[in-house]
């Protein structure tokens, strides 16, 4: 800040003030007129020959005599040709005005006797006073309110009264209150009140009437001049909404505190979620509302709290509530009123928040409090919400959310739920983390390993547990504990899962979910809505997690369960059981890899088929499994069929899961012999010859104990076996094979059969494929007239 000064030789000379260091000072108030002194003229020393110095002259001799060394003039203690200089000067010009020990306004219209010889009218001062033309300029309004003291003079120098003494006047001018003149913070007056006192004052400069306006609502901006008044206008109101609600938020603001809950210091991905929350979360401070649906375990809680770190800036108060059931609701805002009493003891109304109160009454009063006007700025978390009252849930110890939301359509919510039927506001469905690397990072943040992106092992790991953060954390938090190396992890995995995670230690950012007991919430929901969804559910541990469909299923016999026959009775009734699942997270639509010619399928996370296994079927159902293997090996298609490598392709990891089952002794192969059979066609229309191989193996040893050597499904099987050895090279077991089936097929069906035939034409094409020519042409010439004759 520059003062002005009387030099050793009595004259006027700027120095230069920093902040701390600034002497006490007298300051002007005027009306700029003809020949004004500028900074420039100070400094070359040519501004006593212009008329506005005999004001820079008065403004010192006030001083003087008051005192002050030091004194202010607009005009020359500004450089005005610095742009800089000059914003930070318009910014702060009203504290320059505030911290002036007085204020001397020079009213060069103003006269203590003033007559008008042409009228012979003598009029009084106080006349000319209200009609002086500085009421009506627009920098001169803060320049009245700001000084604690302000004293006026006329145009000759007398002074004519102060602040307090001429207050009925000014008021009645100005239309200020007096209150505002004697001090009171200006934020106390609305901002229309507080417009309406420059609403016809003028100014030289069009966008001062938006710049002399800073100090009176306590904002800074950078002036742009040539913007024009309505754009300077503009830019003024929008830093005044942004000042006012900071105002109010403070009046509702609460400390920033979420120790309830534990939050994963180093969170990972989630950024175009978190983008999309910010997005609809963002607003005037009506109600905005985001609803976030996933599987359990998905990392709904850690999302939301990662979230509320973010951006805690951008809000007054910031409330986690637990609405995992109506209880534990009402604790959590019982224990926001205890946070909101604790800093604005008189909010809430209540006499003790701990004992006297019902909790329906501290409710209440939290509703209340975040319903009050300006209180917008809020964000109220309600997580687990897994338990809605929703139509269709019978369960008596359902949640309405409804009746926990303020009344006033302001603030923002985020709900956490499994259930894709809430619908309250925008839905962002969380699914598993789709970057390994982000699963890697997970790992070894959790279990405090380095290196694990460069070992197969970890990566291995990441790719079985596919993205789900309860799943990797569990993990983490395994071998954080225990000494054992990745590899030996995944086999432990693969042989011992329920054993292995009841072993684990507890997730402290997952409270008192463990792996293996998250999911029995909203299967126990599921249970009370639709059985044949639970029971879908529970057979699904029998196929693969990916692409189970209607048709698939739709081959079931009288003897089956009576659930399955229902289930796959109609379209409408397998979607039903499929659309329970789907609201609790647990299914998705499985996205097709090629074209479809039966219905779409639906897939469940690999984690979530584990828990199917090993805790839904922890006494493994024999019966169900062989009604898997049945009905997956009564869908391979013939090859006449519409396509049939399409629905091949989809069966394929279903047989897979089957030809494990055998492998591991979970069904007998006898009890699936001719389900082994069709599944080794299946294997080796993909070229899977060993797995083929491995299949008719099974089916044969299968349907010898049962059904004897000669058994027609039997031979058909030899043959496939023939076929396989064939297009492995093995063409002397090929051969070998073949002859088996053909004097089985001959002695049963006869020389002329089809099926018999059929075998001969498969010996003439190894008889070829070998060069064995002679062998293949007597061969084929069999086959040829045998066809003749039967077909």
């Amino acid at each position: 800040m520059r003062l002005l000064g009387y030099d050793n030789n009595g004259e006027f000379s700027l120095t230069e003030f920093f902040e701390g260091d600034i002497p006490k000072y007298a300051i002007l108030s005027h009306r700029w007129g003809a020949e004004e002194v500028t900074f420039k003229d100070m400094t070359d020393g040519t501004g006593k020959s212009k008329i506005g110095y005999g004001k820079i002259r008065f403004c010192g001799e006030q001083a003087k005599r008051n005192g002050l060394r030091y004194f202010w003039v607009d005009t020359c203690c500004i450089d005005k040709s610095n742009s800089t200089e000059l914003a930070e000067a318009l910014n702060s010009m009203f504290r320059w005005y505030r911290d002036a020990t007085k204020c001397f306004v020079y009213l060069p219209d103003v006269s203590r006797h003033h007559s008008d010889p042409v009228n012979k009218v003598h009029e009084s001062w106080e006349s000319t006073f209200r009609k002086s033309e500085w009421f009506t300029r627009g920098w001169t309004l803060q320049e009245l309110v700001a000084p604690v003291t302000v004293e006026f003079f006329s145009k000759d120098g007398e002074l004519v009264g102060n602040k307090v003494s001429l207050e009925r006047h000014i008021c009645e001018r100005t239309g200020i209150p007096a209150n505002a003149l004697r001090g009171s913070p200006l934020s106390g007056f609305s901002v229309a009140e507080r417009m309406s006192w420059a609403a016809s004052r003028e100014t030289y400069r069009q966008e001062d009437r938006a710049y002399s306006l800073f100090g009176i609502f306590d904002v800074n901006m950078p002036p742009i001049y040539g913007e024009g008044k309505e754009k300077a206008l503009r830019r003024l109101r929008e830093e005044i909404e942004k000042a006012t609600k900071g105002l109010e938020r403070e009046k509702f603001s609460v400390v920033f505190s979420l120790s309830e809950v534990v939050y994963v210091e180093r969170f990972v991905a989630r950024e175009t979620e978190l983008l999309e929350m910010r997005r609809n979360l963002s607003g005037d401070g009506s109600r905005q509302t985001v609803v976030l649906h996933g599987l359990g375990g998905i990392g709904k809680t850690q999302i939301s709290l990662a979230y509320a770190r973010r951006h805690k800036d951008s809000y007054s108060a910031i409330f986690w509530l637990n609405i995992k059931d109506e209880n534990s609701l009402k604790q959590s805002f019982t224990k926001v009123a205890e946070q909101i009493s604790r800093e604005h003891p008189l909010a809430l109304r209540l006499s003790n928040v701990d004992t006297n109160e019902s909790l329906d009454e501290v409710v209440d009063a939290v509703k209340a409090w975040l319903s009050r006007p300006n209180n917008t700025r809020w964000l109220l978390i309600f997580d687990n919400y897994d338990n809605p009252k929703l139509p269709g849930n019978s369960d008596p110890v359902a949640v309405n959310i409804r009746k926990f939301l303020p009344e006033a359509h302001q603030g923002s919510i985020i709900i956490t739920t499994r259930s894709s039927q809430v619908r309250i506001g925008h839905l962002i469905p969380l699914r598993k983390l789709d970057d390994v690397h982000d699963s890697l990072e997970i790992l070894s943040n959790v279990s405090r390993r380095e290196g694990l992106r460069n070992d197969p092992d970890a990566v291995l790991l990441a790719q079985k547990l596919d993205g789900l953060p309860l799943a990797l954390a569990t993990a983490g938090a395994y071998l954080d504990q225990v000494a054992v190396n990745l590899s030996d992890y995944l086999r432990l995995y693969e042989k011992s899962w329920l054993q292995l995670l009841e072993s684990s230690p507890e997730i402290d950012s997952y409270e008192d979910r463990t792996l293996y007991s998250t999911w029995q919430i909203s299967f126990d929901q599921v249970k009370q809505q639709n059985k044949l969804s639970a029971e879908l559910l529970r057979f699904w541990a029998y196929f693969d997690s990916q692409d189970l469909w209607l048709e698939l299923l739709q081959h079931s016999e009288s003897s089956d369960p009576d659930w399955v026959r229902e289930l796959t009775k109609d379209q409408i009734t397998f979607l039903q059981a499929v659309r329970v699942l789907r609201d609790h997270g647990l299914v998705e639509v499985a996205t097709p890899s090629q074209d479809l010619i039966e219905s779409p399928g639906y897939s469940i996370h690999a984690c979530v088929h584990s828990w199917t296994i090993h805790v839904l079927n922890q006494v493994w159902d024999r019966e169900f499994a062989i009604l898997a293997m049945k009905l997956i090996a009564s869908h391979v298609p013939e090859y006449q069929s519409l396509r049939p490598w399409l629905t091949r392709r989809r069966l394929l990891q279903h047989a897979i899961r089957g030809s494990y089952m055998v492998l591991n002794g979970l069904v007998l192969f006898e009890d699936v012999a001719w389900e082994c059979s069709a599944l080794g066609v299946l294997y080796s229309d993909h070229g899977k010859l060993a797995e083929a191989e491995q299949m008719y193996q099974w089916g044969l040893q299968g349907m010898e104990k049962l059904r004897g050597s000669e058994h027609i499904i039997l031979l058909s099987t030899v043959n496939g076996l023939g076929m396989c050895f064939r297009d492995q090279g093995r063409f002397i077991e090929a051969e070998q094979t073949y002859q088996r089936a053909l004097q089985g097929f001959e002695k049963a069906l006869g020389s002329e059969h089809t099926s018999t035939l059929s075998t001969v034409n498969n010996l003439g094409n190894l008889y070829f494929k070998q060069g064995r020519s002679m062998e293949a042409e007597q061969t084929y010439q069999r086959a040829l007239q045998g066809f003749e004759k039967a077909l």
